[in-house]
């Protein structure tokens, strides 16, 4: 018997209320201190194309690092295995920024989803697309069905203007000869895209075929190769939560991606994406409410990867 998904949602927009005060908002970024603490949306996307939504899940915000998952698809769809060359795929157990990681392991990133190895990602993109970021644009609005979906350019320049410690990192690749292009190059584009623009719904759209087999249940057509969406996903699970994976797949028990600025993305293969907006973060970076949220929406629908 189908979970009634939209009973689900009324439920947790109501439930999660009192975490919205615990959270803190990422201020570390000037132009992402001013979001709202207490909005909430959360928008699911079934591969059989129904969708269910719950409060603010059109409004827009800052996907941050959900944009790590649209780089590695792009990546492996342009570049494939031999993307692993100058990049790992082990969980990192250490912040999203660590600096002393990457000097212990020679400038090798663990995974795509830590800053370090977004960077690399982004490097990897300026061998095979002309303009990295148009790519980008092109890429998620086509996945979405949304031709509209744009960069914050004020994010963007506040991301610039307070990266420093992304700066030391993109310097530590570039001296251990792990970026090959110019380093304020490859932040520029790496900046752009965090400061993606996109709603729950429209992240979800974005996710859906990951949920697929790579396959976009509007289209029918291939976004990833199966081998591809298998390893996304399997990154997501392991890797997706920055230090804190192993709760989140202890609590929520499905493939996910957050971002600092309080979204979280997830797909339950075969059935569904989802994703949550909450912008006040847990001592992980992570969306505290959005975390809760998704706990019981898998406890509720008793539908998990488990």
């Amino acid at each position: 018997m189908t979970a009634d998904y939209q009973k689900i949602l009324d439920h947790i927009a109501i439930d999660v209320r009192p975490s919205f005060a615990r959270g803190k908002i990422a201020d570390y970024i000037p132009a992402l201190a001013a979001a709202p603490r207490d909005c909430f949306g959360m928008a699911v996307i079934c591969v059989s194309g129904d969708e269910y939504v719950v409060g603010e899940a059109d409004r827009r915000f800052s996907v941050q690092s959900i944009s790590k998952v649209f780089a590695l698809n792009m990546a492996l769809r342009a570049i494939g295995a031999p993307l692993w060359d100058r990049l790992g795929r082990e969980p990192s157990g250490n912040p999203f920024n660590s600096l002393v990681q990457l000097e212990y392991e020679n400038g090798v990133p663990r995974n795509p989803f830590i800053n370090a190895g977004a960077l690399v990602v982004v490097d990897r993109l300026m061998d095979v697309c002309a303009d990295p970021k148009v790519a980008m644009l092109d890429f998620v609005r086509e996945a979405a069905g949304c031709d509209d979906i744009g960069f914050d350019q004020e994010v963007a320049a506040s991301e610039a203007a307070w990266g420093y410690r992304n700066r030391a990192l993109a310097n530590f690749l570039k001296g251990f000869g792990n970026l090959r292009h110019d380093v304020d190059e490859v932040l520029d584009i790496y900046f752009h895209h965090c400061a993606l623009a996109m709603s729950c719904r429209e992240i979800s759209r974005a996710f859906v075929h990951l949920a697929n087999g790579g396959i976009s249940p509007r289209t029918g057509a291939a976004v990833t190769k199966p081998e591809h969406t298998k390893q996304v996903n399997a990154l997501m699970l392991t890797c997706g939560l920055y230090d804190s994976v192993g709760d989140f797949a202890c609590r929520v028990g499905i493939p996910g991606k957050s971002g600092v600025g309080g979204g979280i993305a997830a797909v339950i293969p075969g059935i569904l994406s989802i994703c949550v907006y909450s912008p006040g973060l847990d001592e992980s970076g992570n969306s505290l409410a959005g975390t809760r949220a998704l706990e019981i929406f898998t406890t509720e629908s008793a539908i998990s990867i488990f």
